[in-house]
């Protein structure tokens, strides 16, 4: 007698459908958005009792959830005082050329990235990058591409670069995540925006930019919400500085970040307008993944049905790690598979593979991270684009290489 074959559980059929909207991003004429599908899976497990409320609401990480609401706070009012715009136009005017330019775009982006955030330093470079393309007579593709590199990049060395990196942070217990990150990701993270540099500079025109350079677009627009974050970026460092010293027991991650918006919150007259334009749909999203993952962990098929042994081999972690993250998004992909590999006694060595995998995925293609998405909409505002080709033709052996600094660094740690 052949042996029956078990349903799947609803919350998998639900996820897999989830995973399949965000891949496609289209149902008919509706343009569909990656927070708007998971939301619908985690209401969907509500409505249809794959979860109870209680476990939902429970789900949530409140940790990860008030960090990244204090976060975009923190440079919501940097992007909108003007102060990062100032101070970027600042660096980049001690290049001398259009290679400079572009070398200035990676590791000057790229380590700020590591500080805010990898999407905060897309939406705020875009206008900055174009707009010193036209100086330089840079063809402003190459700038876009090198801010989309230098963000993904450059945010792997930080537990706190990129949402999927928090998620690693909090989930996977490091005792100091800041000293962690970089010790095993920072130096291969520095090598990798120089290939990045390389890449680009090969396979793409650096000439041509056939536009004008503003020069108002670098100018403070609000002195006093400008100087508050000042303070507010500045309490952050310090208490990250602490943190490092001290160890995690004393400044837990949220608390750096709260922090550090609590002086805009207070003593800035624009709070309103700070916190009503700061990225909901993001912080949507987190509330809805937690519960819809939380679904499909209660349900057990994961645990039981599939073998995680076999993803203790950094090159698979790393591979796995930005192929899947091309069809489910890298966030999604940590908050399914991070738990579960961590029960199998994941090496620190495995954890920063999964963390750098799963955001080097960004560079494979267009559609690859947020963050790309972010820097073509708003260039598509100001008259440029990106093709999914162009991207793909640096992006795909960019990605290669980087993946291979990555394993040869970890092995050799």
């Amino acid at each position: 007698m052949e042996p029956v074959l078990a349903p799947l559980p609803l919350s998998i059929i639900i996820l897999a459908a989830v995973f399949l909207l965000i891949a496609i991003r289209q149902v008919g004429r509706f343009r569909l958005r990656i927070w708007q599908v998971m939301l619908g899976g985690a209401i969907a497990v509500l409505l249809l009792g794959q979860i109870s409320l209680m476990d939902a609401v429970a789900s949530i990480n409140l940790d990860v959830m008030v960090f990244l609401l204090s976060m975009f706070i923190v440079g919501e009012a940097l992007e909108r005082s003007g102060y990062l715009h100032s101070l970027s136009f600042r660096l980049f005017a001690r290049a001398r050329n259009g290679e400079h330019f572009i070398l200035f775009i990676l590791f000057g982006m790229g380590l700020l990235s590591a500080l805010l955030m990898n999407d905060t330093v897309a939406i705020i470079g875009t206008p900055i990058v174009i707009a010193y393309a036209c100086r330089f007579g840079v063809n402003p593709k190459t700038a876009l591409l090198a801010l989309c590199f230098a963000v993904t990049i450059g945010s792997v060395m930080s537990p706190i670069g990129n949402p999927q990196n928090l998620l690693i942070a909090t989930y996977s217990g490091l005792s100091q995540p800041f000293l962690a990150f970089l010790f095993y990701l920072g130096v291969p993270t520095l090598i990798n925006l120089g290939i990045a540099y390389f890449v680009l500079t090969r396979l793409f025109p650096v000439e041509g930019a056939g536009c004008t350079f503003d020069a108002q677009e670098g100018q403070v627009r609000d002195e006093r919400l400008a100087w508050i974050s000042r303070a507010s970026l500045a309490i952050i460092l310090v208490l990250i500085g602490i943190r490092v010293i001290t160890g995690p027991t004393i400044i837990p991650l949220a608390l750096i970040a709260v922090a550090g918006a609590l002086p805009l919150v207070i003593f800035s007259s624009q709070r309103v307008a700070i916190v009503r334009n700061i990225d909901w749909p993001t912080l949507v999203f987190f509330a809805s993944m937690f519960v819809l993952m939380q679904s499909v962990y209660q349900s057990g098929f994961f645990q039981s049905g599939l073998d995680f042994t076999g993803l203790q081999s950094i090159p698979l972690i790393l591979a796995s790690s930005v192929m899947f993250s091309q069809f489910i998004s890298n966030v999604p992909f940590v908050a399914l598979f991070q738990p579960l590999i961590a029960q199998q006694g994941l090496s620190i060595e495995g954890v920063m593979a999964l963390a750098a995998g799963s955001t080097i995925a960004g560079n494979l293609t267009i559609l690859g991270a947020a963050s790309n998405v972010i820097v073509v909409q708003n260039a598509e505002k100001r008259g440029h684009t990106l093709t999914f080709w162009e991207f793909s033709r640096v992006g795909i052996p960019l990605t290669v290489a980087n993946c291979a600094v990555y394993w040869v660094f970890l092995r050799l740690m």
